[in-house]
This record gives C-alpha cells, sequence and structure tokens, in this order.
C-alpha cells in the first residue's frame, strides 16, 4: 500500500479476498502467502528483479546504498518491506542493521 501509494484499507481486503480464494485464511493479519501477494504486484504493474541464485550469497542487503532509488518493494525472509529512495517504511525495522539480505525487488517504472 505504502510503495503503490494506494489505500491500506483497499489492499488490504483484495489481498484478504485473493487469500481466501487460493484456499487461505480470508485475513492478512497472520501474513499473505508469496503466490498471493507475488502476482497481485505484477498486475499492478510492478517488475520482479531478483537480487539473489541459488548459490550465490547475498548480493544485496536492506540499506540505502545497495538499493536502487524511488519506490521498490523488496523481498527479505518472510516479510516485504516499501522502500523509498532508500528509506524503508515499515510498521518495525526489519534491516537487522544494514545486514539482511534482499532476495529480490519489485519495481514500478
Amino acid at each position: 500500500a505504502i510503495a503503490a501509494e494506494l489505500p491500506y484499507r483497499h489492499v488490504y481486503t483484495v489481498l484478504a479476498h485473493l487469500q481466501a480464494a487460493a484456499g487461505g485464511k480470508r485475513s492478512a493479519r497472520e501474513g499473505i502467502h508469496r503466490h498471493v501477494w507475488h502476482p497481485y504486484l505484477r498486475d499492478l504493474g510492478w517488475i520482479w528483479i531478483p537480487t539473489m541464485g541459488i548459490g550465490t550469497g547475498c548480493q544485496v542487503h536492506l540499506r540505502a546504498d545497495e538499493l536502487p532509488g524511488g519506490r521498490v518493494i523488496a523481498k527479505v525472509t518472510r516479510h516485504v518491506c516499501a522502500v523509498i529512495d532508500g528509506v524503508v517504511h515499515d510498521n518495525y525495522d526489519p534491516t537487522r542493521g544494514g545486514t539482511r539480505c534482499v532476495y529480490g525487488l519489485f519495481i514500478n517504472p
């Protein structure tokens, strides 16, 4: 919602419905499966850029000097977060002091 500049309630409701249609709980409170939110972001026009591959080790960390400018959505272990011009926008600090590995980014050109 933050990165896409969409109303939180709208995104929450859409993801909850998609989650329920996929056989999960109709709530985002316990998380949304990747197979639900990944296609949703693609449908909104976001493009997935993997930053890590099998056997490559961590190439990009969740910190400003390693992330592109603008609005991105970073996929980290069991979480995604909005990053705007290198600043993480989340309800807690998921950076682990700049050591958290980013598995991939969604960008919206």
